[in-house]
């Protein structure tokens, strides 16, 4: 069974199975991140191994936590439930002030072998976009308006920028960028990428980009250049 590694500002921690790591307000806890910050639950949360794999449990009554996935991606995890640690995941916990974030990483697991390998299902392969050219340009605008999603800390924001912000990060006029996005997503639907029209037309289309690796963290060093 596979250790995980902790890190929460200078602290540095690696926990091997049968170890609990837990978080929050109280000093008892083996992270306190402010004891002073009533909106942070004494018990926040904790790092836990149940004999098959790592979990980060919402520990709180009352508090929700947040985790965001490899890709940037944001997901809520209420009171009294608990998300499986695979790879990289990053702990946001909200005070009053600010909002703390734990990075949580999973060693692999080798002892059982390799996986068997997968049986590859008969028909034609899905279809999602991959026929679809992304230009330099047309990947400057993504990582403008999806750098949020891109940043860490309390720079994370998991929201598309508006397109003014956007267009005036990359100095283009606010119509050039509309038209540009615009012309990528019907691409990208005629090339059967579902859900890129409508009201979560960019929320959708920046699920699109980061999973699929069309844009990545790395891409933020281009906007800052």
């Amino acid at each position: 069974m596979a250790d995980v590694h902790v890190e929460c500002g200078e602290l540095s921690r690696t926990l091997a199975p049968g170890e609990t790591f837990t978080f929050g307000r109280a000093p008892s806890c083996s992270l306190c991140l402010d004891a002073d910050d009533v909106a942070i639950s004494r018990l926040a949360g904790r790092i836990e191994h149940d004999g098959h794999g790592w979990w980060v449990v919402n520990a709180s009554t009352s508090r929700q936590l947040a985790t965001v996935d490899e890709f940037g991606l944001r997901s809520v995890l209420p009171p009294g439930r608990r998300i499986a640690v695979e790879g990289t995941a990053r702990v946001l916990v909200e005070g009053a002030e600010i909002t703390h974030q734990l990075t949580v990483t999973a060693a692999q697991d080798v002892s059982a072998g390799a996986a068997a390998k997968p049986r590859i299902p008969e028909g034609l392969p899905t279809s999602m976009g991959e026929s679809v050219m992304i230009n330099p340009a047309d990947r400057a605008a993504l990582i403008a308006l999806f750098a949020g999603y891109l940043e860490e800390g309390n720079r994370y924001d998991p929201y598309p920028k508006s397109y003014a912000a956007a267009a005036a990060r990359l100095g283009l006029p606010r119509t050039t960028l509309v038209k540009r996005i615009e012309y990528l997503r019907a691409r990208l639907t005629a090339a059967g990428v579902p859900n890129l029209t409508g009201p979560n037309a960019l929320a959708n289309l920046a699920e699109y980009a980061l999973t699929t690796g069309v844009i990545s963290r790395s891409d933020l060093a281009l906007l800052r250049g």
